[in-house]
């Protein structure tokens, strides 16, 4: 299950009020919504956005790197 694309829009960051950005999996599975600014993912669970700071994950560079669109 996966959220509606036009919620997807609407979200921001809690943290900032920023845009968050889709994070896919390898098999194109919706994840995370990862924000830039903060340096934040925060998960997916059965296809609802927890965005709770304290459940978010901190992202390092490599997962910066791998977010950025091409």
């Amino acid at each position: 299950m996966t959220p509606d694309h036009r919620l997807l829009d609407l979200i921001v960051c809690p943290v900032c009020k920023g845009p968050l950005q889709p994070h896919r999996d390898a098999d194109n599975r919706l994840v995370e919504l990862q924000c830039a600014a903060d340096r934040l993912g925060f998960p997916l669970r059965d296809g609802i956005p927890v965005m709770l700071e304290h459940e978010a994950r901190s992202l390092d560079a490599a997962d910066e790197i791998a977010a950025a669109p091409d």
